[in-house]
C-alpha cells in the first residue's frame, strides 16, 4: 500500500501534500518540476518499485510541489523562493533533522540552491537531469521543439514528454506516466515553472555547497549534453560524475535495481550496522562501502574495474582503499587481500 498522504504549509500559506516511506537516513526526492504529482506516480509498478526498494534503507520523502499533485493548485508564486518555502515546509512537518536531497530535472536548481544556504542541514546531493543554469538544460532543439507543444495540445505534450523526452515505454507503463503527468498540473501553470525554470540560474551558489554531491548521466541520452552534467559535477567543490550505462532520459526504466543500488551506496556510505561488543572484530570497523571495495579487490578487480563495477569514480575508490588499510593492518593490495582470505570476505 502506498503511504499515506500528508499536508505542511508554506510560510506563505501554500499547502503542500507530502508523503513519507522506509527508514534508514532520510532522503528528499525533490518534485520534478512540473509533473509531480505523487499519488499518480505511486500508482506506477515501476515507480512504486523504486521507491520501495529505496524505503529499504532510506527514508524516502516525497511531495508535490505548488500548483501541481495533491498539493494547492491556485497559486501565483511558483519562482525559486517559492520552492524554497515548499521544502522548507516539508522539513519542518516531517521532522527532518539532516537529510539528503535528491534534485531531479529542473529541482536540481532547487537542491543546488537550498544546500548552499543550509550547509548544517543538507548531508549530500544526488543531481539528474539538470543544471545550474536552467536554459543549460533545456537548450536542445529537440527540447524547445517539445515545449511548443505545452498551450497548442496538452494531451500530445504530456505524452511526448513521457514517452520521446523521457523514455517511458509505450505500453501501460508508459501509459500511466503520462497519465500522471497530464493531471499533474494545468498547461498555463505548466508554461509558467518552465519559463522561470528557463531563466533561473543558481551557478553563484555552487562554491558554497560543500557536502558530497553526485552527478548522474545516462551515456546514451540526447536531452541533457554530457558536457552540462561534467560542468556542473566539476562547479560542485565535492561533485563526482557517473555516467551511467544506457540511453534514457530518466532512472530506474532501464536498471532499477543498479540505479538503486547506486543512489543507496551513496547515500548511506559510512553507516554501519553496529554488533554487540563480544562479536566485534577488525572488518567491523569498515563500513558497508569499504568492505564491497575490499572484496573486490582481493577478487583481484583493479581500481577502475572496482570503480566500474559499483558506479564511483577511481578516486573514490582510491579514498576507501586509503581509509581501509589502516583499519586491518594493511601495507598494500597484497596485505588486504590476505586479511580478506582469513576473514572470510571473499
Amino acid at each position: 500500500m502506498e503511504p499515506r498522504i500528508e499536508y505542511a504549509q508554506a510560510s506563505d500559506g501554500v499547502t503542500i501534500a507530502y508523503t513519507t516511506n522506509g527508514s534508514g537516513p532520510p532522503m528528499i526526492w525533490l518534485p520534478p518540476v512540473p509533473f509531480s504529482n505523487v499519488v499518480a506516480q505511486w500508482q506506477i509498478p515501476l515507480l512504486r518499485s523504486a521507491y520501495e526498494g529505496l524505503g529499504r534503507h532510506l527514508r524516502v520523502v516525497l511531495y508535490d510541489g505548488r500548483g501541481t499533485g495533491q498539493s494547492q493548485r491556485e497559486v501565483e508564486d511558483l519562482g525559486l523562493d517559492a520552492m524554497i518555502r515548499d521544502l522548507e515546509a516539508v522539513v519542518s512537518s516531517a521532522r527532518l533533522g539532516r537529510f539528503a536531497l535528491f534534485g531531479y530535472y529542473h529541482s536540481c536548481m532547487l537542491a543546488i540552491a537550498y544546500a548552499a544556504a543550509h550547509p548544517r542541514q543538507v548531508t549530500r546531493l544526488v543531481l539528474f537531469g539538470g543544471a545550474a543554469r536552467g536554459w543549460d538544460a533545456m537548450a536542445p532543439a529537440e527540447t524547445q521543439a517539445l515545449l511548443t507543444l505545452i498551450e497548442r495540445d496538452w494531451d500530445l505534450f504530456t505524452d511526448a514528454a513521457a514517452h520521446a523526452w523521457l523514455g517511458w515505454s509505450a505500453g501501460e507503463t508508459g501509459r500511466l506516466m503520462a497519465e500522471a503527468f497530464r493531471t499533474a498540473t494545468t498547461p498555463t501553470t505548466a508554461r509558467s515553472m518552465l519559463r522561470l525554470a528557463r531563466d533561473t540560474d543558481v551557478s553563484s551558489d555552487l562554491p558554497r555547497v560543500r557536502v558530497p554531491a553526485l552527478v548522474l548521466h545516462r551515456q546514451g541520452e540526447r536531452e541533457i549534453p554530457v558536457d552540462v552534467s561534467r560542468a556542473l559535477a566539476a562547479a560542485l567543490p565535492n561533485g563526482t560524475l557517473v555516467e551511467l550505462p544506457g540511453s534514457a532520459a530518466t532512472l530506474f526504466i532501464e536498471d532499477l535495481d543498479g540505479d538503486i543500488k547506486v543512489l543507496v551506496d551513496f547515500l548511506t556510505d559510512g553507516v554501519a550496522q553496529p554488533r554487540p561488543a563480544s562479536e566485534h572484530r577488525a572488518s567491523d570497523d569498515l563500513t558497508p562501502r569499504e568492505l564491497d571495495v575490499l572484496r573486490l579487490v582481493a577478487g583481484g578487480e583493479t581500481n577502475a574495474e572496482v570503480a566500474h563495477r559499483l558506479g564511483v569514480s577511481i578516486h573514490t575508490v582510491e579514498r576507501h582503499l586509503a581509509n581501509l588499510y589502516p583499519k586491518i593492518g594493511a601495507r598494500g593490495r597484497s596485505d588486504a587481500t590476505a586479511y580478506a582470505v582469513r576473514r572470510g570476505i571473499v
